[in-house]
């Protein structure tokens, strides 16, 4: 399998701002959103076509291992940054991967400035850092619905529950 036959595309920093800026030129709006994607799950899928459906194309923002490793802790990720941004890439509704290494995405949100910024409802928008980055370039905070049993920390759950009862 070649990187050409994947839906979406791995960009550096720069190249995702260029190609933003290309959007943005033909009067498209650019979407992103943010985070760990580690065992990708139905609500990350649903999450990330809800994202897409904010505007005309959706930028990912891939925290990098060590970031992952200081959100979520030492075991994590389980699946590596090249691993995790493959099964990104080839949904549909992923446009561009980047990754990044902070632990928030406020450095690349000021180089992206997207019109939409997206996170899930768990959050509240007035207490995400990078809320004030969003607004200063003029975008705006849109919240997904969050589905409700459905993370990275429940599936790993019923995989060791799983394995604890068939050993």
């Amino acid at each position: 399998m070649t990187a050409n036959s994947l839906a979406g595309r791995l960009l550096s920093v720069d190249e995702a701002v260029a190609w933003r800026n290309e959007l943005r030129d033909t009067k498209r709006s650019v979407v992103f959103t943010n985070g760990c994607f580690d065992l990708l799950h139905a609500g990350h899928v649903e999450y990330l076509a809800w994202a897409r459906a904010q505007g005309d194309a959706l930028i990912v923002g891939l925290n990098d291992d060590d970031s992952v490793r200081r959100i979520k802790g030492a075991s994590r990720p389980i699946v590596a940054f090249a691993q995790r941004a493959t099964v990104l890439l080839a949904l549909r509704s992923v446009d561009v991967v980047v990754g990044f290494a902070e632990r928030t995405p406020e450095v690349l949100i000021d180089r992206i400035r997207p019109d939409v910024h997206v996170k899930s409802d768990q959050y509240r928008a007035q207490e995400l850092p990078e809320r004030s980055v969003v607004l200063q370039h003029g975008g705006r905070i849109a919240l997904a619905p969050h589905v409700a049993g459905e993370s990275t920390t429940d599936v790993i759950a019923r995989i060791l529950d799983a394995y604890r009862v068939h050993r």
